[in-house]
């Protein structure tokens, strides 16, 4: 039986919701994040969840646009060796819709090797990064949700000290849920609940 409990999360203020284990802690004060992220890490196992909201990018098309961020995020943390696994198609998300205006998502998983905070190159993780980009075309908005969950630890990385090196321990072999479903769960009960948030009418 999985030792994790799940369980509806506040973000922004209340605005959004949104669903997942409660070993993920809030962070987004301690590590003094920008006010459109929102990050949750369980330090036991290096694994995270980010919440991020950025003005639409209009020349970024429907199709493709959570490998597109993806790659931006690599570039953003100087990874190397980004690949990109899988991607899905774009999917209608009718509950998100503002103002009768569409909002579509997409997702993409990719593999990479990047480097905690201000830590080199010779200390890169390799991690598995799950991304979904929810477009509120109504609001003029890209929400981006990220799930970071690490494959290889890098003996010079400070994750070593809290989780060990080497090849990071399955979390059904620990009883956790297991991140591609975190990231599911997060991204399937994701809801606003106050559309002010985005500057609009509520």
């Amino acid at each position: 039986m999985s030792a994790d409990f799940s369980t509806e999360r506040a973000l922004f203020g209340g605005a959004i919701v949104s669903t997942f284990p409660l070993r993920f802690q809030d962070v987004s004060n301690v590590r003094q994040v920008p006010d459109h992220q929102e990050v949750f890490v369980d330090p036991s196992r290096d694994e995270s969840l980010i919440f991020e909201l950025l003005d639409f990018k209009h020349d970024v098309g429907d199709n493709g646009s959570a490998v597109w961020f993806l790659q931006d995020l690599a570039t953003e943390q100087d990874a190397e060796g980004s690949v990109v696994i899988e991607q899905s198609g774009v999917i209608e998300a009718p509950e998100l819709c503002y103002g009768n205006i569409p909002s579509v998502a997409t997702t993409a998983v990719g593999q990479m090797a990047i480097s905690k905070g201000r830590q080199g190159r010779e200390a890169q993780n390799i991690v598995r990064v799950y991304l979904a980009n929810l477009r509120l075309k109504g609001v003029g908005t890209d929400v981006l949700i990220s799930a970071y969950e690490p494959i290889v630890i890098n003996p010079l990385s400070e994750s070593a000290s809290s989780v060990g090196s080497g090849l990071a321990t399955p979390a059904s072999h620990s009883g956790y849920m297991p991140m591609p479903e975190v990231f599911k769960l997060a991204v399937s009960s994701f809801k606003v609940c106050d559309w002010s948030l985005f500057g609009a009418p509520a």
